[in-house]
C-alpha cells in the first residue's frame, strides 16, 4: 500500500512538478485546448498541491487548479493532474483532488471545471457538462468537459466561451 502525504505546493516544488508533468504527458500536452486557459495564466496558488511518498519524501504527485471565466461566471479549471505514471491507482490523484476540492469550497469558490475521463472523475463527484453549454477556446470532445458545482445553482450560471482569468 502506497503511503503518501498530501501537501501544499511550495516555490521549490515547481521544477519537480513540471518534471512530472512533462513524464505523465508528454510534448502533446501544448497543444491540448485545456493548455489555452492556462498560457498567460497562474495556477491559484492556495490550490495547488503535491502528493509525497512517505518513505523516500519524493513527490509522487500534483494537482493545479487555474483561474477561469464561464461566460460571466467565475470558476477554477482543474488540471493537470499527475501521478508517477507506476503508481497510478493507488489513491494519490483522488486525494489531491479531494483535497483541492476540500480548499476551493472553504476558499468560496463555486464551479470547479475539467477535460478528463468521465468515469475516473465522476469518483470526486465530476458530471458531464451539458452539450452546448460551455465553449472552450478549442476542441475538445463534449463527454470530457466536466464539471464539479461547490455552490448549489453554479453550473445553471455558468454559461458561454470559457476564458483564462
Amino acid at each position: 500500500m502506497l503511503r503518501f502525504t498530501v501537501l501544499p505546493e511550495k516555490p521549490a516544488d515547481a521544477g519537480a512538478v513540471e518534471d512530472l508533468v512533462a513524464e505523465v504527458f508528454g510534448p502533446g500536452r501544448f497543444a491540448k485546448t485545456a493548455q489555452r486557459l492556462r498560457e498567460g495564466n497562474r495556477p491559484v496558488e492556495a490550490l495547488s498541491f503535491v502528493a509525497i511518498a512517505a518513505e523516500r519524501g519524493e513527490l509522487i504527485g500534483s494537482v493545479r487548479f487555474w483561474p477561469i471565466h464561464v461566460g460571466e461566471a467565475p470558476a477554477l479549471l482543474l488540471g493537470p493532474l499527475a501521478v508517477v505514471p507506476a503508481l497510478r491507482g493507488q489513491g494519490a490523484g483522488l486525494a489531491l483532488m479531494r483535497r483541492g476540492i476540500d480548499e476551493a469550497r472553504g476558499l468560496g469558490h463555486r464551479l470547479v471545471v475539467l477535460v478528463g475521463d468521465a468515469p475516473y472523475y465522476a469518483k470526486v463527484g465530476f458530471a458531464p457538462v451539458p452539450e452546448g453549454q460551455m465553449r472552450m477556446p478549442g476542441p475538445v470532445d463534449p463527454r470530457r468537459l466536466l464539471a464539479q458545482e461547490l455552490s448549489p445553482g453554479a453550473l445553471a450560471a455558468a454559461c458561454g466561451p470559457v476564458r483564462a482569468g
